[in-house]
């Protein structure tokens, strides 16, 4: 199969370089700059990208790749701080910019080039640098500049090495996916053989291959990625598959018997349904620290899912749905990211479990995984589903947690999502759901005075999570949401809407 390297400088952009090429039907990988040359040499790449990044190329231990990589003989495309690489590999100067650079530029084409092929000249580019190509050697020309880049778009006369030093990665430079259709169509010599079908028949072949007639366990939890893998996995092996649903009593409102009908499609998955929602609150009883909260969550899923999972002795692999960011993640240039709480996902599975992990979707992004899910016919009401914390509500109910709590909590978050997808909103946020808050208000119903609970609707959208804005929902709407919430849950006597982006604040609010 045709790949792409794409080799992570440390840029908050890299994983977009990845989900375009993608989307041009181009398999891509991201591995750190400092990829040895002989894992690179075995990975086979038919061309490579630099990414940007947030360091200066003329700092000390600023990160540079193998000097090898320029001897390969492969296409190149450098990105902003890809193309500095570039500039300085050939005996260009590279300093610090005079006006730096952040935002929107217009392109001038001064060459026409197969880069450039369907640019039109003035396109939007987004910039975001605080170095500058000053200079480029001889062997190198401008294809095209903006107002503070002289340097916008070059090219080798002779090797097929190209740098941009805007950002055509970004859905701000619109003309950003072209240029990276021409680089890798007409100058790489590239064709469309990546797609959600090629990698389900990739997978299977790969799966029977691993597993031949072994049973597999999966934790499914009802999420997108969980079902997905099921329904994968199913496809490969069969009743050789083992999904086991753990009820934390935590999850969303009627969420075991939501599962077992959006699994209808698949009549022979027989899927292992595990009441463990006592256990799991009377460990919470009293505990109101967040961290702790996950701690108890986390050690008690893990005792619940070992007991049920040994009653299935002839398993010899676990499966879980990890996907490519957090293979990326793992993998970081710079080491993993500063920890801001514990994963929202429940924790692994002891090593004494003796079982061989399987991650049949460890290659996809999520926007891939709900491709993949929709070609092997799973409902769209569950591909479309929002994201849902391993912790489940227990990280939505605020201070302690108790089963009337739970419930309080269960039914305003209904009633808010229901609405959602009554009003077609559902589809236009990312992430919604509601909150209880450990603070009780006055209030008067009918003629009584009442002093009950408050509850925060969040809704935010987000391409992946590491940042956020708050949804900007019709005010209509959200009143019409408080008035059935404060009107149908005994209990709730204000609502209020959460408009904080992140940064500062996360998504959930534990």
């Amino acid at each position: 199969m045709q790949k792409v390297l794409i080799l992570d400088f440390g840029s908050q952009y890299t994983q977009l370089i990845a989900r375009k090429t993608r989307e041009l039907g181009i398999y891509s990988e991201i591995h750190p700059y400092n990829m040895s040359i002989s894992e690179i040499q075995k990975m086979a790449p038919q061309a490579i990208i630099l990414s940007g990044s947030p360091y200066s190329i003329g700092r000390e231990n600023a990160p540079k790749p193998s000097m090898q990589i320029w001897d390969m003989g492969l296409p190149i495309l450098g990105i902003c701080y890809g193309m500095q690489l570039v500039a300085e590999r050939f005996g260009g100067l590279v300093s610090a910019a005079r006006e730096r650079e952040y935002g929107k530029a217009e392109l001038s084409i001064k060459h026409t080039d197969k880069l450039l092929t369907n640019i039109d000249d003035g396109s939007q580019v987004w910039m975001s640098h605080g170095d500058k190509v000053e200079k480029i050697s001889d062997e190198f020309m401008v294809l095209a500049e903006t107002r503070n880049s002289h340097h916008a778009v070059i090219k080798h006369k002779l090797y097929k090495i190209y740098a941009l030093q805007f950002h055509p990665e970004v859905h701000h430079s619109s003309c950003g996916k072209q240029i990276l259709r021409n680089f890798l169509y007409d100058i790489v010599g590239l064709e469309a053989q990546w797609s959600a079908q090629t990698f389900i028949s990739d997978a299977i072949a790969r799966i029977r291959a691993e597993v031949g007639s072994k049973r597999v366990i999966l934790g499914l939890s009802g999420g997108v990625d969980s079902s997905v893998a099921a329904a994968l996995l199913h496809e490969a092996i069969g009743t050789q598959l083992i999904p086991i649903f753990v009820d934390t009593g935590m999850m969303r409102y009627d969420e075991a018997n939501r599962v077992r009908e959006m699994f209808q499609v698949y009549p022979d998955l027989q899927i292992d349904f595990v009441d463990a929602s006592e256990l799991f609150l009377q460990r919470l009883k009293g505990i109101s620290d967040p961290e702790q909260k996950r701690k108890i969550i986390g050690s008690t899923f893990i005792d619940v899912f070992e007991k049920e999972a040994a009653k299935f002795p002839d398993a010899h692999f676990l499966a879980q749905g990890t996907l490519y960011p957090d293979v990326i993640e793992s993998v970081s240039f710079a080491g993993p990211s500063v920890t801001i709480k514990s994963h929202h996902n429940v924790g692994g599975l002891p090593d004494k479990m003796q079982l061989s992990l399987i991650e049949p979707l460890r290659e996809l992004f999520k926007d891939e995984v709900r491709e993949v899910g929709r070609q092997l016919k799973l409902p769209e009401l569950l591909i479309r589903r929002h994201p849902f914390p391993g912790p489940g509500l227990a990280v939505r109910i605020l201070g302690d947690i108790d089963h009337h709590k739970v419930k309080l909590l269960q039914a305003a978050d209904e009633i808010f999502i229901s609405e959602l997808r009554e009003w077609q909103l559902y589809d236009n946020t990312w992430q919604a759901f509601a909150v209880l808050l450990p603070i009780q208000s006055v209030g008067v119903m009918g003629d009584e005075r009442t002093y009950e609970q408050v509850c925060a609707l969040r809704a935010v959208n987000s391409v992946d999570g590491m940042t956020a804005d708050v949804t900007d929902f019709p005010f209509a709407f959200l009143k019409h949401v408080a008035g059935r919430i404060c009107n149908e849950v005994k209990g709730i006597s204000r609502v209020v809407y959460d408009i904080s982006s992140k940064p500062p604040a996360t998504i959930e609010w534990e």
